[in-house]
């Protein structure tokens, strides 16, 4: 643990002359003008990506970022700068803009002496990225080239990328807390386009996680390149469905989707302490058949979505938000814990030292039923398969969603039949829980890279599901 002498420097960020002492002035700074709150955050990050197409190396970068943001708070209003000047004065510049922004008139807060805190390590660092040079990345893309290449003779063109990020942060509150932490990152992407008859598809596979390059593993390379392969191939065979009202089973894992975007992101407490979420009356109430209990978990051992620290320096921790059926409660950062009387649960989340804090999710997904896939898929006599999708959109005040289904298949008398492609889902997420009538004994934590949006900020999630039934869902597809 730091000492607490005034003058000693703080972790990673004393190379930039970051010290306790610092700390104190800027966040008595940011407080001046009176305020219920403030907070640090200081960011370094370095970040790599290599990428390959048409055999040759087409981009090969390293990106540094480093900067300071300062939030104030006064009640629900927030002041908020940052600098990418990490000197003395340009900071105590930024405290004093974001002060000014939420000037309030209550009496002054103390501001203690900074202590570090730790918490869980969900994703300790082996071989540091920086420690990895670009050859090493080079001959790895040009391997997983060669490799989906020969998987299938259709394939004609292969593309391929790899990134890795390790961010250091530093969140600092008045109350002492001084948290640090290393939060690395890597993805892969393999897209292919095969051909076939003279006709042309493409698809890939990504996979992702907060890991160092022990990640890719032979197997997990074999499933990258294999995945992306018969992703591809599949849609030679694929048609698109009839359009209409039917029945859906969503395949366990990506599937998770429908989750974040239907249900998870109007379960953000500030759209519930704003009116704007159709949940925002219903906590203790049943939202979901009895036996549904769906979770969003920062604590996850690696999952691109987990979190030791949120990034106003709370420890993550795993938040149930439907148990049984009923709403327990939402995701909160501290201003909506204050609002609404309870503790905040890990979900403070921001993009970067340029953005603000908000209730962000983490890893959203609905825990395991009682039925095998098998028995799922046999109750049903006509419907369709949901294996893979690619986005969706969401109107948090309605709950009304739309999604894209990258494959499928049709479901006749309680068999997968026929591959499908191109199918949006459209419904409202309230509805599709009430009319979700099978939950499998299979949950799977989708291994892709996704990325969450909201008020133009992005962060890393991850979802997930088991095999579910859904009685009745809009399809559109082809019309007959």
């Amino acid at each position: 643990m730091l000492s607490s002498s005034p003058g000693v420097p703080v972790q990673h960020f004393e190379q930039f002359g970051i010290t306790h002492e610092a700390v104190r002035r800027l966040l008595s700074t940011a407080l001046a003008r009176g305020a219920d709150d403030a907070d640090l955050y200081f960011e370094h990050l370095q970040s790599n990506s290599v990428a390959l197409s048409d055999g040759k190396v087409n981009r090969a970068s390293t990106h540094v970022d480093l900067g300071l943001g300062v939030r104030v708070v006064v009640g629900d209003s927030v002041g908020y700068a940052y600098t990418e000047d990490l000197s003395l004065e340009a900071m105590l510049r930024a405290a004093g803009v974001a002060a000014e922004i939420a000037a309030g008139a209550k009496s002054i807060r103390p501001v203690a002496m900074p202590m570090e805190r730790r918490y869980s390590d969900r994703y300790p660092e082996g071989r540091p990225w920086d420690s990895v040079g670009m050859e090493l990345r080079v001959g790895m893309v040009r391997d997983w080239e060669q490799r989906s290449f020969s998987l299938d003779p259709r394939v004609r063109k292969v593309e391929v990328s790899l990134a890795d990020a390790t961010r250091h942060i530093l969140v600092c509150r008045p109350d002492g807390r001084l948290v640090p932490d290393i939060q690395t990152m890597t993805r892969a992407v393999v897209v292919c386009t095969a051909e076939q008859e003279g006709r042309r598809e493409s698809s890939h596979y990504n996979l992702a996680q907060r890991d160092d390059i022990s990640f890719y593993t032979p197997e997990r390379t074999e499933r990258l390149c294999r995945k992306a392969v018969d992703n591809t191939t599949g849609l030679f065979e694929a048609i698109k469905p009839p359009a209409g009202e039917m029945t859906v089973v969503l395949a366990a894992g990506s599937s998770g989707i429908l989750l974040h975007e239907a249900i998870g992101h109007g379960l953000e407490a500030d759209f519930n302490r704003k009116g704007i979420s159709i949940y925002a009356d219903k906590v203790g109430k049943p939202i979901a058949p009895a036996g549904i209990t769906v979770v969003d978990d920062g604590t996850l051992m690696r999952a691109r979505g987990s979190i030791n620290t949120d990034d106003e320096g709370n420890p993550a921790e795993k938040t149930v938000l439907i148990e049984d059926g009923i709403l327990r409660g939402y995701l909160h950062d501290e201003i909506s814990a204050r609002h609404y009387g309870v503790a905040p649960t890990g979900s403070g989340r921001r993009e970067s030292f340029r953005h603000p804090v908000l209730p962000r999710m983490r890893s959203t997904y609905m825990e395991a039923g009682p039925y095998a896939p098998e028995e799922i898929i046999r109750s049903v006599k006509k419907g369709i398969y949901c294996s893979t999708f690619s986005n969706g959109q969401v109107q948090i005040g309605a709950g009304d969603f739309a999604f894209y289904v990258r494959s499928g298949f049709l479901i006749e008398d309680g068999k997968l039949t026929t591959p499908i492609k191109d199918v949006n889902l459209i419904g409202n997420g309230p509805k599709v829980l009430e009319s979700i009538e099978m939950v499998g004994n299979d949950l799977v934590i989708d291994e892709g890279g996704w990325t969450c949006g909201k008020d133009g900020q992005g962060v890393p999630v991850s979802q997930g599901m088991p095999t579910v039934k859904v009685s009745k869902l809009s399809v559109g597809g082809s019309a007959r």
